[in-house]
């Protein structure tokens, strides 16, 4: 259930009959405090303005023509025309068993469509380093959030897995094979390729068969196409165990390579020359776009065709574009990737659009991220300066979390354990990423990811299993719960039941803008509000049956909100902690 939509529809509709334009938003938010309601309407001073009218007089009109008796207890205008709106506590109350009685706690998609979701894109024959790790997380969030509200997701690993340097990958691996040491180097995919490069630069007699295997590749080469298949599997096959590590819903079937875009390259080139789109330029073809300007002034050249026949990044983009709109016949696309990449997705796109591939109606979103900074504000290394493995960084992250649970004596058997070190200790590392606004930049801090407290993975778990051990020591009968009435006398229990109706706002929210902190950012104050709902209302040891099966059915509900939004940001919950 949405609240905020609901009433955003209803206000709208009583502004209409009011005289506003279809046109007028009602802006409906949360209220920041209690006395101003439980949300308010910020859209009237607009409308009243376009209208000529005084803002607190158009207020009256809007209420007069409000259809709101049901979910509002009481509706006031504040200041040059705010609109306050208190919801009605019976409606709260049959909200609240409602949602516990659904498997998706009421919450669910307005339009269904197909979403593809492009994400993680980490390289053939290179080990994922920490610039994965934030598309790989943020684009798995978003991706199971879209299908939790009921959408048709597809994921599309964009793996570079093309490209002149196969070659040389091909010849070093045939290398490798001839001195049958290919099993043992292969275990180590940098190594493998700095060595590959090695010989490619000193060797002329193995970089002019690394050039050979590039052309033999690329018309087709039943050899060459078995090397390079060789290479991509051995990599994803070490990629899903990082997948798998990071709870994250990447799988083998879900790689679209760039080599999946290859063949439809020269007829969209030949296409856009027909289209008078590109154009030659000292033997490359550009298309030259108004809308982006370079220093001088002048509009920005983009090449979709290198002077020796090759196709560039920007050309893949197009492809993967049209592809997603006419083979996956999909309604919108999301890309993550960093920030550095927007003007490259921006110009791809506006050719694509331009060159009449996709119509308006398909979405191409691109979804950009800011970069994994150290203590000392520089993008994060290892101490000597080295990119930080993804591998080493979780290895890291469960020998830290090993220490903390270790740390805390608890009686927990050697299964539970385990699993609370791998849950801590991934979920910290997931949790300190996507807890933060993804278009900024974040410092990586173990000491503030791995505490109990404040906006953290581990806070979250606790709040969870706490809430769990209050059912561990009830028998209460979960049919006589489910029967039980909703009863909000206490402040603490509206507040919180309140708090737990407003889940899907947060997830529609994510679903839309590709933003998890959100989600986050909702959790905390979840489990913020059922702490002070557990101090001020006694749960167990109130006498009054009817307000215990109340307050424990609002503690259910909580329960499986918190399992559910941590679920869809990808981390995992135990038992006990």
């Amino acid at each position: 259930m949405n609240i905020q939509s609901i009433l955003s529809d209803k206000i709208k509709q009583a502004m209409i009959a009011a005289g506003a334009d279809e046109s007028c938003d009602a802006l409906v938010r949360q209220s920041g405090k209690p006395q101003f309601g439980d949300y308010q309407a910020n859209g009237i001073m607009a409308a009243a303005k376009k209208l000529g009218l005084n803002p607190r007089e158009f207020a009256e009109k809007v209420l007069e023509n409000a259809n709101l008796s049901d979910i509002a207890e009481k509706l006031e205008i504040a200041g040059p025309g705010f609109i306050n709106i208190f919801l009605n506590p019976d409606w709260i109350a049959k909200a609240i068993s409602t949602a516990l009685a659904q498997p998706h706690l009421g919450v669910q998609a307005k339009e269904k469509q197909t979403i593809v979701i492009d994400y993680s894109s980490p390289n053939v024959a290179k080990e994922m380093h920490v610039g994965h790790l934030r598309s790989t997380i943020i684009g798995d969030a978003v991706a199971r959030t879209l299908e939790f509200l009921g959408h048709h997701v597809i994921r599309a690993n964009h793996v570079g897995d093309w490209g002149t340097q196969f070659g040389m990958l091909i010849a070093y691996l045939e290398k490798m094979q001839n001195e049958q040491a290919n099993e043992m180097a292969l275990q180590d995919l940098e190594t493998f390729y700095r060595e590959a490069k090695k010989c490619y630069d000193e060797d002329e007699a193995f970089a002019e068969k690394a050039r050979h295997y590039v052309v033999k590749l690329q018309s087709g080469d039943p050899y060459c196409l078995s090397m390079w298949k060789r290479l991509v599997d051995i990599t994803m096959q070490q990629n899903q165990h990082n997948y798998d590590r990071l709870n994250v819903t990447l799988t083998e079937k879900d790689v679209m390579g760039e080599s999946l875009y290859n063949p439809m390259l020269p007829s969209i080139v030949e296409d856009l020359k027909k289209q008078g789109l590109a154009v030659e330029d000292e033997g490359a073809f550009v298309v030259y776009l108004e809308e982006f300007k370079n220093k001088e002034g002048e509009p920005m050249g983009v090449i979709v065709q290198k002077k020796d026949g090759g196709f560039l990044y920007t050309t893949t983009d197009i492809a993967a574009a049209k592809y997603r709109y006419e083979t996956l016949k999909a309604d919108r696309a999301l890309v993550f990737s960093d920030t550095r990449q927007s003007q490259h997705m921006q110009q791809a796109w506006l050719i694509t659009r331009k060159a009449g591939y996709v119509p308006d109606s398909f979405s191409l979103e691109h979804k950009n991220f800011g970069m994994m900074l150290g203590k000392d504000g520089k993008p994060f290394k290892t101490r000597t300066g080295g990119t930080v493995k993804l591998a080493d960084l979780l290895d890291e992250a469960i020998e830290r979390a090993t220490t903390l649970i270790n740390e805390k004596n608890s009686s927990l058997s050697e299964a539970e354990k385990a699993a609370v070190i791998e849950a801590v200790g991934i979920g910290s590392v997931k949790y300190a990423d996507l807890s933060k606004n993804r278009t900024t930049d974040y410092v990586f801090d173990w000491d503030n990811m791995l505490s109990f407290e404040g906006n953290t993975a581990p806070y979250m778990q606790y709040a969870y299993t706490r809430i769990r051990s209050i059912f561990s020591k009830t028998d209460v009968n979960m049919t006589a719960l489910s029967d039980a009435e909703i009863i909000l006398d206490n402040e603490k229990e509206r507040a919180l039941a309140i708090k737990l109706l407003q889940f899907e706002e947060a997830v529609q929210t994510v679903g839309k803008e590709g933003t998890p902190h959100i989600l986050c950012a909702y959790l905390y104050e979840l489990a913020g509000v059922f702490s002070s709902f557990y101090e001020h209302c006694p749960i167990l040891n109130t006498e009054e049956e009817k307000v215990k099966l109340s307050r424990l059915k609002l503690a259910l509900l909580t329960e499986k909100t918190l399992k559910q939004g941590l679920t869809l940001l990808g981390i995992k919950t135990v038992e006990k902690m």
